[in-house]
């Protein structure tokens, strides 16, 4: 149903986007345990969005972090 998932990723980037600017990791958890009182199907589609989320932004750290190493040993291999 692409509404569940419209709503999802959208309350989902915006609590990922507070977490951020708050510090608080765990802030999904709260929001998607609220959601799953009123609505599992919600809850589900917005915690596999945020896990996505978390996802990629592991993986970008990884690759940014990887990337600054690997451009440092061939600026010394030079």
């Amino acid at each position: 149903m692409a509404l569940i998932d419209e709503l999802a990723e959208k309350l989902a980037a915006d609590v990922m986007k507070a977490q951020l600017e708050l510090g608080v990791d765990r802030l999904y958890v709260e929001v998607g345990n609220h959601i799953g009182t009123s609505s599992p199907s919600l809850q589900e589609a917005f915690l596999t969005a945020c896990r996505l989320h978390l996802s990629e932004q592991r993986g970008r750290s990884f690759f940014e972090e990887r990337l600054k190493a690997l451009s440092a040993a061939r600026k010394d291999a030079s």
